[in-house]
C-alpha cells in the first residue's frame, strides 16, 4: 500500500508544479484513466470470485473463524 501512496503524492506534487509553471499536464483525459481503472479492476474479478466460489477455500476460511466456544457446543 506504502508504494501506491508514494505514487499518488509525487503525482499530486508534480500536478502542483505543472500549475505553478503554468504547464499543461501530459496526462491522458479522465475518461482513459477511467478505462484503465476498469481494466485493472476486471482483471483481478475472475481470480477473486474464483477464489469466493472454491469451497476449500471457504472452508478454510469459515474454519479459521471459530472459537474454542463453539467446539465445545
Amino acid at each position: 500500500m506504502k508504494p501506491y501512496l508514494l505514487s499518488l503524492g509525487a503525482g499530486l506534487l508534480v500536478g502542483i508544479v505543472y500549475h505553478l509553471l503554468g504547464v499543461r499536464s501530459p496526462a491522458p483525459p479522465v475518461i482513459a484513466l477511467l478505462g484503465l481503472a476498469g481494466i485493472l479492476l476486471g482483471e483481478q474479478i475472475l481470480p477473486i470470485a474464483k477464489r469466493i466460489t472454491d469451497r476449500t477455500e471457504l472452508a478454510r476460511f469459515v474454519g479459521t473463524d471459530r472459537t474454542d466456544r463453539d467446539h465445545d457446543a
